[in-house]
C-alpha cells in the first residue's frame, strides 16, 4: 500500500491538537507531529511572518476523507494540504502504520 506524508500548518497550537486528535482517532492518520515553525509567505498582497504549527501526518494515499477533515476543521481559508509519497522506510514501521489506518478495499 503506498504511503505518504501529509503536511499541513494551523494558526493555533490548540487547532493542531484538535486537528491531529481527530485525524488519528477515525484512523486516517496513524500518528502526527505537531512541530512549532515561522513561516513566510505572501497573502492577499501582502508578506506575512507567522508563527504556525506544522503537522507531519503519516498516512496513506488511499485515504481520501483525510483531506476533508483537514478542510472541516481548519480555521485557514486556503489550508496547506501537501501530499509527499514515501520512497522508502522501516519495514516494522511500515506494518504498525497499515494496522493503524483504516483500509480502503
Amino acid at each position: 500500500m503506498p504511503r505518504n506524508i501529509v503536511l499541513s500548518t494551523c494558526g493555533s497550537v490548540r487547532e493542531a491538537h484538535e486537528i491531529a486528535g481527530d485525524l488519528v482517532h477515525r484512523r486516517l492518520a496513524a500518528c502526527v507531529n505537531i512541530v512549532p515553525v515561522i513561516s513566510c509567505y505572501r497573502w492577499k498582497e501582502k508578506v506575512m511572518k507567522e508563527r504556525e504549527w506544522l503537522l507531519i501526518i503519516k498516512t496513506h494515499s488511499k485515504i481520501f476523507a483525510l483531506r476533508r477533515r483537514i478542510v472541516a476543521l481548519h480555521s485557514y481559508e486556503v489550508p496547506e494540504i501537501v501530499s509527499l509519497k514515501i520512497d522508502r522506510g522501516f519495514q516494522p514501521y511500515f506494518a504498525w502504520m497499515d494496522k493503524e489506518l483504516l483500509s480502503e478495499d
